[in-house]
This record gives C-alpha cells, structure tokens and sequence, in this order.
C-alpha cells in the first residue's frame, strides 16, 4: 500500500468541491467549533479512526459557540479533502438538534447516536466513518463543518426522502438559509 500511496501523492481532491464552497451553504463564519480530542489542524487520535487501521471508528467530542437566534437545525459535514478523487469523502454527515448544546464521543454511531442525532447517508455508508487514508499518501486533513440552519432541512419537499439521499445530491439541494458556520479540522497521516 505504501507504494500506491506514493505513486497518488499528487492527487488530492482539495476544498473546492467540499460542503464549505457550496453556494448554497454559505454564511457568516463566527461558530467557533472545538474539540476536546484534538486541536484545529491538529493530529486526530487513533481512536477516531477507522476499526480496519487499529481504531475504534469513535466519532470526536465536538463543542460549539451558542448559536444565533432562530437556530432551526444544525448540518454536520465530515470531509476527507486529500482523498485521491475529484472529490472530497464524505466521511459523516448528520443532523443535530440545537438543543443538543454539544456531542459527546461516539454520538454519530450510526446504530446508537446520541441525542438529537440524525445520521444520513456518507460516502461509505451511514455515520461516522474515522479516517483510513492510503498508507504512504501523506497527511490527510478531515473537516467537520457545521452549519447552523434557519429551517430543518427535511422541510423541503424533496423527491427523495433526506434519510435515503446521497450526500452530493442532497447537500447541494440545502435551500434552508445559513444563519452562521465553522468548522475544524483533524489530520491524520498513516
């Protein structure tokens, strides 16, 4: 594997096809997003990782600001942005009640989220997914964006149902305004 992960060095999907850049999820960025595991920019724990790379696939401690009036709903993005495709892995992607104030580790389990969770499809399958990059690769970085919605995203009448949506077909669907939004960002390099 250390010998694919060099010859795919170069290839990264980067931020521009990430939750972050879409039109329709911009907004103000004052939610300041925070974890107990790990620093912005810093190195995530094994623990948060995938079972198939020794971890315990355990979804973060996430905290956040208090959120702006009128808070109707949170979104939470979990990205892989140096995955070698043309676009970023969605590793989770989950709603949240407001009132739910934080999450605690492991509430994105797809079998038993914590309070107020409700875990959609990612990219390989339902809830959190911690990283697995390609051994030899390089860091991979992992953003958790939140953004806080003005109205629930299940609200919208939609020809497919949220909870059976694909993430790059709902996420650009997302017509809920965006009252604010932050996001931080793990690395893992294998």
């Amino acid at each position: 594997m250390t010998l694919l992960g060099r010859l795919l060095k170069n290839r990264r999907a980067g931020e521009t096809h990430t939750a972050w850049n879409l039109p329709n999820l911009r907004g103000p960025e004052l939610l300041a997003l925070t974890s107990r595991h790990f620093g912005d920019g810093g190195s995530m724990p094994l623990e948060h990782c995938a079972k198939t790379i020794g971890g315990a696939d355990l979804s973060p401690h996430l905290a956040w600001t208090p959120l702006p009036p009128g808070t109707a709903q949170l979104l939470l993005v979990v990205e892989d942005i140096d995955v070698p495709m043309a676009k970023p892995a969605v590793h989770c992607l989950a709603l949240i009640d407001p009132a739910a104030g934080h999450l605690e580790p492991g509430a994105l389990a797809a079998r038993r989220p914590g309070p107020g969770v409700r875990v959609l499809r990612s990219t390989l399958g339902r809830g959190y997914h911690g990283p697995a990059p390609i051994k030899g690769h390089g860091p991979h970085r992992y953003t958790f964006q939140l953004f806080a919605l003005a109205t629930p995203v299940d609200s919208a009448r939609d020809a497919t149902p949220v909870d059976r949506a694909r993430p790059r077909a709902l996420l650009p669907a997302i017509t809920a305004p965006v009252l604010d939004r932050g996001r931080l960002t793990g690395v893992f390099e294998r």
